[in-house]
């Protein structure tokens, strides 16, 4: 991926063990709060993109690839810890799994998300990817407050069944079993993780549970995008952003 510059922000490949350091810094801040470094051993062999502000060089948003020839080599993967994905290991294509995302709590500014699609998408373009996945994470470990948002998941948004992943985790909410409601669509999206929403708003898919993931503290959810699949007009304005 080359350097993607747009208006305030740029998106750019880590290449040295500083920008490491400050990725794990900025997750560390996202997902357990203060100071400290959150790291693991998929970090050696995933390539990191660093979202910065052009002005101060601060970080305000990271995220990780992990690339995998095609669909047998899916057990390499973070998310494969969490779901049992015997299921994906006959997808012929490249894929890659995205992980780690988060963006600064303090800076809200749509235009981050934007520009960290925007290099996502010049990456899969890049790269001849076919399948992007991985885990989208709600914030906490009740999953009370997300209810609405869960339901639409469970009406909407199963993955098909010939890529559907299996219960691994040993603790897991079966939202699409358990919830028999109607859903606020308003309030569903309102709590909808922000990176999540956009791979549904492109055609993405869950699976029919949601791990509890207590190191972390979120509830995640196995999350697909066959590339394919992709509305041709989003297509369109995501390689605008890219190009």
């Amino acid at each position: 991926m080359t350097t993607l510059k747009r208006g305030r922000y740029i998106a750019r490949l880590a290449e040295t063990p500083d920008d490491l350091t400050a990725a794990q810094r900025l997750r560390h801040l996202c997902f357990h709060g203060g100071e400290g470094l959150d790291a693991d051993r998929f970090d050696e062999i995933c390539a990191h993109i660093l979202v910065e502000e052009v002005a101060t060089g601060r970080p305000v948003c990271c995220f990780r690839f992990l690339p995998l020839s095609h669909g047998a080599e899916i057990d390499r993967s973070y998310s494969a810890q969490y779901y049992e994905l015997s299921r994906l290991r006959s997808f012929a294509g490249p894929m890659v799994e995205l992980g780690r995302f988060c963006i600064h709590p303090q800076v809200k500014d749509p235009d981050i998300l934007r520009v960290a699609w925007g290099a996502m998408t010049g990456y899969v373009d890049e790269h001849g990817v076919e399948l992007l996945f991985g885990c989208s994470s709600f914030k906490g470990t009740e999953a009370d407050q997300y209810l609405d948002a869960f339901t639409v998941l469970r009406d909407r948004h199963i993955a098909p069944k010939r890529w559907l992943p299996r219960v691994k985790a040993p603790r897991v909410f079966r939202f699409a079993q358990l919830l028999r409601r109607k859903p606020d669509a308003k309030l569903a999206m309102l709590r909808m993780p922000p990176l999540l929403r956009t791979y549904l708003l492109m055609g993405g898919w869950v699976s029919d549970h949601a791990v509890v993931d207590d190191q972390m503290n979120t509830l995640h959810v196995f999350t697909g995008l066959e590339i394919r699949a992709i509305p041709p007009a989003r297509k369109k304005l995501l390689r605008a952003v890219a190009g």
